[in-house]
C-alpha cells in the first residue's frame, strides 16, 4: 500500500530541506549544536559569562585596546597596547593627538608643538618624548591611559539587568553577546574560542565603543632614546591651556592613575 502525503505537507518538507541545506553551508545546520567546538561559555547564564570574561581579563598579561572613549565630556580615540608594567600608544581628542609611553613608573608624552601652545619651549618639544614628572599634576591624569588595570576595571562594567544575546563574530573570532537593560546599560561580546576574553565593549549611554584584542601577546616596552627625550625636572612646561583641554585631558582622580573611563 502506497502512503499518501498531502501536497501541503510535501511542500513543507521540501522547504525545510532547503533551509537546512542552506544553514548547513554556513555552519549552523538544522539540529546542529551551536556550541560545538566552542569553550562552552555560551551555555552559561549572562551573569556567569560576564564573570568569566572579567576573570580572564584580570589574569591576562597584556591587551591591545582600541576604539572611542568619552571622559569628562570629551571624546577620545584610543589605540593602546597595555601590560602590567606599562603601556604605549596614541590618544586623540578633537583638538590634540599625543603619544603616551610608560615604562614602570616613568611616563613619557610626545605631542606636536601646537600641543604646547604659546610656551617658550614649544618648538623644542614638538615630536620629542617629554618626561612627565610624578609630582606634576598631569602625571596621574595621563597615566590613566597607560594603566591596564584602571582601564579594564572602568571599561568592563555593564549597568543593570543582564541578558544573554545572540552569537556573533568580532573579527575572526566567534563570540556571545551579553546585554544590560536591552543594550541601554551596555553590551559586551565574549570570545567563544579559547579563553573567554572580552572582545568588544559598548558602554552605557554612548560613552564609548572599545575593541580588546591580542590578549596575552608580548610586545616591546622600552624607554625612548636619550636624544629623543626632554627632561624638565619636577614640572612640565605650560601647555596651551594650563589646566584646560590639553593639560587635563583625562579626568582627575586619586591613586596611581586617574580613571579616564569615567564619563
Amino acid at each position: 500500500m502506497t502512503a499518501y502525503f498531502p501536497p501541503a505537507r510535501l511542500r513543507r518538507a521540501a522547504l525545510i530541506g532547503v533551509l537546512c541545506a542552506g544553514l548547513a553551508v554556513t555552519g549552523t545546520g538544522c539540529g546542529e549544536d551551536p556550541d560545538k567546538g566552542t569553550n562552552g561559555v555560551g551555555k552559561l547564564s549572562a551573569d556567569k559569562i560576564e564573570e568569566k570574561a572579567k576573570a580572564a581579563a584580570t589574569e591576562a598579561d597584556s591587551v591591545h585596546l582600541s576604539g572611542t572613549l568619552v571622559s569628562g565630556g570629551t571624546s577620545f580615540t584610543l589605540d593602546m597596547r597595555l601590560k602590567s608594567d606599562g603601556g604605549s600608544g596614541e590618544v586623540k581628542s578633537k583638538d590634540d593627538t599625543f603619544q603616551l609611553l610608560r615604562v614602570g613608573e616613568q611616563l613619557y608624552l610626545k605631542a606636536s608643538a601646537a600641543f604646547w601652545g604659546d610656551s617658550d619651549s614649544a618648538g623644542k618639544l614638538g615630536d620629542k618624548y617629554v618626561k612627565v614628572p610624578e609630582g606634576d599634576p598631569s602625571y596621574k591624569q595621563f597615566r590613566g591611559f597607560t594603566d591596564m588595570d584602571v582601564l579594564l576595571d572602568g571599561l568592563l562594567g555593564l549597568e543593570g539587568k543582564l541578558a544573554k544575546g545572540s552569537y556573533t563574530k568580532v573579527g575572526h573570532l566567534r563570540a556571545v553577546q551579553v546585554t544590560a537593560e536591552a543594550g541601554k546599560g551596555g553590551k559586551l561580546a565574549v570570545s567563544l574560542e579559547g579563553t573567554p576574553y572580552p572582545l568588544l565593549m559598548e558602554r552605557a549611554g554612548g560613552a564609548g565603543r572599545v575593541e580588546l584584542a591580542e590578549w596575552g601577546q608580548t610586545f616591546p616596552l622600552e624607554a625612548p632614546a636619550q636624544d629623543q627625550t626632554v627632561d624638565y625636572g619636577s614640572q612640565l612646561p605650560t601647555t596651551k591651556d594650563q589646566g584646560g583641554d590639553a593639560a587635563a585631558a583625562p579626568s582627575k582622580g586619586s591613586g596611581q592613575g586617574a580613571d579616564p573611563t569615567k564619563p
